[in-house]
């Protein structure tokens, strides 16, 4: 048969993640001859075939890829004839702006935990890495990704590690972050009166301290974290002063997989997502309670597994099954990743810090996610996840989107590709804004990107719209609640007309008031309010959102005037009564009371009314603990109106009533859940009927809310909808970037049309 010479052009996640060496043998295994190499744009093989085995080589580059790789597409051309005599791996070349994917951070592998024990160079080597594991985004500089442009440039590796970094066949070929004992990065604990440098005795001090229920700063794969015993209430109670954090949930690591499932219940997904290489927190329900300062009162915890070296040799000698590791942070303040910093902020308030001599270049905290209706939804996309790209099937290059004020992620366009930051934070300090641009000057020198339109939030006084408009190119504002329906569609790859909804705590609407309870037929290009829940003031703006009780307030003045006060309510019998007279007076005089159709606000009012939350000590708490304490027995609703807005007069008399009548809050909560369920249900139905559209999607931060996501999701799809909520792009802010990318995308390509 004829033999040509074949270029094939591969482009995914395909560096970093051992794929040339992996072509390379799948060649010798073809007996094929030619060369594979790393550019910019993808992985790029030359190579004589014949047809038939042009045809079984692609197949089997796309059916045996490494575990991390993810391949989006393989093209091939025949050129110009070449006279092979051998296959080989030749060097990067940076040939262009074009750029491919940058791997994430991948959890340790098996085979790395095995030479852990076998390899004499790397006998519990805690930075042990090979080509299918090990530190990616956290330590890249620039591309393409090769050593010197990591922050493993300052170690030379020795000449065992050379020898397997040269060797093709070596599971270690070309890993860049490749070391040993001998030449590698090194830990160090500090403590107030010695520095441990032998990481044996590391280990040991570590596990002594923790076991003796001290706290412990430990670098990270992506920043510091703080680790404590998760079963002792007094430290836990204590790393709540030191991090100034009230209420917020810690996140949990545990030894293994066993261990985890004496505490908390995992289905076969959960244990798919927990083991995975990405290794993620997943929100998972109590069976056994840790410390209640873990939790604080939820019945869930944040679960995760080992994904360092580190962490399985700690476990190896900690007699405990479980630790708090939470991001190493002041609140509000941006994971810390500098070593001096670690120890100028942390030693005087705990025992150690153990560090470690390597850079971290890119921060990113953990990832979290939760599984409701058998799929993997993302509340913080980060660490293992960022900064892999959304394709979607139109143009985005050069569009830059500033993302929203909370829960900050921003997006650079690159090709078809949107390229979403790790998680940010929110937008309201300093350190956070420097982190924000800092990652936003990066991300555009990574992937060779230079902004010629910068879209941003509609709100003008966001930091993310005020850095957008100081970029000095054209500027585009978007409806926040239009760009939350937008990413979810850009998610699942939508382009028409779609009922839109949006549900969430905030966001400037046209009309100058806050939305967030929306209800929508919109494209990319545009967007038609239908329905909304009716507006409400908020008195004290954003205080409302941290005083929940001034939310339920509003709404009984609202429908019942003052007479709510003589009722006896309970929540308002914690409330100093100078300040009630305050909200009163503000409220009858309309004075800083904006208007609000925020579904956020609702539930802080309802949260409230029930006396579950009357003060937030973290964003959504009152949200948060409502859902908490739902009695799953309860299929009630009450009753409400749809005319031009959501009428709720009627499930506020219900509320009220009930409270009287001496029901109990989680039956409340359920049927107020529910009312909500079958509000969607109603206008959705509504909006089918006069549009005949079909396809619904689900967006904002309230569809994070397991009961409400699962029960609208199966409402809808039992009455024949085509239901589409976001899983893998977080449905809160964390999201908004891709929506306003999007957006942007369509109004300029019906410009450039036009």
């Amino acid at each position: 048969m004829h033999v040509n010479t074949y270029h094939i052009h591969i482009q995914g996640l395909v560096q970093g993640v051992g794929f040339r060496p992996y072509i390379y043998r799948l060649a010798h295994q073809f007996k094929l001859k030619g060369w594979v190499e790393n550019r910019n744009n993808g992985v790029h093989i030359e190579l004589n075939a014949t047809h038939h085995q042009l045809n079984d080589f692609i197949g089997a580059v796309t059916d045996q890829a490494p575990t991390a790789a993810s391949i989006f597409a393989i093209e091939h051309r025949v050129v110009k004839s070449q006279n092979f005599s051998v296959f080989k791996i030749i060097k990067s070349k940076n040939k262009s702006d074009e750029i491919t994917e940058v791997s994430p951070d991948i959890g340790v592998c098996d085979d790395c935990l095995k030479d852990l024990k076998t390899q004499a160079h790397r006998f519990n080597y805690p930075f042990i890495n090979c080509t299918n594991c090990g530190p990616r985004f956290t330590i890249i500089k620039d591309l393409p990704y090769d050593r010197e442009k990591t922050s493993m440039q300052a170690f030379e590796m020795c000449e065992k590690c050379r020898v397997e970094y040269e060797n093709v066949l070596d599971r270690r070929f070309h890993a860049q972050p490749v070391a040993c004992n001998n030449c590698g990065p090194t830990y160090q604990l500090i403590k107030a009166d010695q520095i441990i440098n032998e990481f044996d005795d590391i280990i040991t001090h570590v596990c002594a301290l923790l076991e003796q229920g001290e706290i412990v700063a430990i670098k990270g794969m992506g920043g510091y974290h703080l680790a404590c015993d998760a079963q002792n209430e007094n430290t836990v109670a204590q790393l709540r002063k030191i991090k100034n954090r009230d209420g917020k949930p810690f996140a949990v690591m545990f030894r293994d997989l066993e261990s985890a499932s004496n505490f908390v219940e995992i289905n076969d997904l959960e244990k798919q997502v927990l083991t995975s290489w990405r290794k993620p927190i997943v929100l998972l329900k109590d069976k056994k309670k840790l410390a209640h300062g873990v939790s604080v009162g939820f019945s869930t915890s944040g679960a995760m597994l080992p994904y360092m070296p580190f962490h399985y040799l700690l476990f190896e000698k900690l007699k405990l099954p479980v630790i708090v590791l939470t991001s190493g942070n002041i609140s509000d303040e941006p994971i810390i990743i500098d070593n001096r910093v670690a120890v100028d902020v942390f030693s005087p308030k705990i025992s150690a810090v153990v560090s470690y001599n390597r850079d971290i270049h890119n921060r990113t905290d953990d990832s979290v996610s939760f599984v409701c209706n058998h799929k993997i939804r993302m509340i913080r996309r980060s660490r293992s996840y960022a900064p892999s790209p959304v394709r979607l099937n139109f143009k985005v290059e050069g569009i830059f989107a500033a993302g929203a004020e909370l829960v900050n992620c921003f997006c650079i366009g690159k090709e078809n590709q949107a390229i979403l930051s790790q998680h940010i934070g929110d937008l309201k300090n300093l350190e956070t804004l420097e982190f924000y641009t800092e990652s936003v000057e990066r991300f555009q020198r990574l992937f060779r990107m230079k902004p010629e339109l910068v879209v941003h939030d509609l709100h003008p006084d966001y930091l993310s719209t005020r850095f957008a408009n100081e970029m000095g190119t054209k500027t585009l504002a978007v409806q926040h609640h239009h760009a939350h329906i937008a990413s979810c569609m850009a998610e699942h790859q939508l382009d028409e007309k779609v009922i839109g909804i949006a549900l969430d705590g905030v966001g400037l609407g046209d009309d100058g008031h806050i939305w967030g309870g929306e209800f929508m037929l919109c494209d990319f290009a545009d967007y038609k309010r239908i329905t909304h829940f009716e507006y409400i003031q908020m008195p004290g703006g954003d205080k409302a959102t941290k005083n929940p009780w001034r939310m339920a307030v509003s709404y009984l003045k609202k429908y019942f005037g003052d007479t709510y006060q003589a009722w006896g309510l309970e929540f308002l019998k914690s409330i100093p009564d100078i300040e009630h007279e305050m909200v009163n007076n503000m409220i009858d005089k309309n004075i800083n009371c904006p208007l609000t159709s925020s579904t956020g606000r609702l539930f802080d009012a309802v949260a409230a009314l029930t006396n579950i939350c009357t003060t937030a000590s973290f964003h959504a708490e009152a949200p948060m603990r409502l859902e908490a304490a739902i009695d799953n027995q309860i299929t009630d609703h009450y009753e409400f109106e749809i005319q031009k807005e959501i009428k709720l007069q009627k499930m506020f008399e219900g509320i009220v009533n009930d409270l009287t009548n001496g029901i109990s809050k989680g039956v409340i909560s359920a049927k107020f859940h529910n009312t909500i369920i079958n509000v969607i249900f109603a206008a959705v139905s509504m909006i089918r009927k006069s549009s005949g559209l079909n396809k619904v999607v689900l967006s904002g931060g309230s569809f994070q809310n397991r009961y409400l996501l699962e029960k609208t999701e199966k409402l809808l799809s039992k009455a024949g909808f085509l239901v589409f909520s976001q899983e893998k792009i977080p449905a809160n802010d964390g999201g908004l970037a891709l929506g306003q990318i999007a957006i942007a995308a369509k109004k300029r390509a019906l410009k450039n049309n036009n």
